[in-house]
């Protein structure tokens, strides 16, 4: 669990350093407001990164997901996959600001960018599968129902004695 929450800190610190960045970066260029996705990479690292992490950290609390395979296989792949996007979208930002085409400066930026969402779908698709097994071992020790959708309660009929799902 102390690895989600290193985890998390580390994305939180380049999320405020890329915002810093970013300020700095346009003030000295003279390119305020210019829309570019430099603008955004703090807030993906926040969000995707830091928050993430400490969704998951609350969930590994829970569920015990960190002996998972499929957790490690999400932890790997998620962060691979973040720093990737994140460093495409920062040489995009930067080539963005300096004027030029990123598009056509190299077809590599975009190829790369894509490849670390892929990564990111891997990632996520593997945390699912850990919390698909934790909350099903999660319900079975609880005596709880292990199906797809657990039945509506029964509420009794004011006008009869016989029981109708909601």
């Amino acid at each position: 669990m102390m690895r989600l929450l290193n985890t998390s800190l580390v994305y939180l610190i380049l999320g405020l350093a890329s915002g810093l960045f970013y300020r700095e970066y346009t003030k000295a260029t003279d390119s305020l407001g210019v829309d570019t996705q430099l603008s955004t990479l703090h807030t993906h690292l926040l969000v995707l990164g830091m928050i993430v992490f400490l969704v998951a950290l609350a969930l590994d609390a829970l569920l015990s997901l960190s002996g998972r395979r499929s957790f490690t296989v999400f932890y790997w792949t998620y962060n691979v996959g973040m720093l990737l996007t994140v460093a495409m979208q920062a040489v995009r930002g930067v080539l963005t600001l300096d004027g030029q085409d990123p598009a056509t400066t190299s077809a590599a930026i975009p190829g790369i960018a894509g490849l670390g969402h892929m990564i990111l779908t891997v990632g996520l698709v593997a945390l699912f599968v850990a919390l698909r097994a934790g909350v099903r071992e999660y319900l079975a020790a609880r005596g709880g129902a292990v199906t797809a959708t657990a039945p509506a309660p029964a509420v009794v009929d004011p006008s009869g004695p016989a029981p109708v799902g909601r």
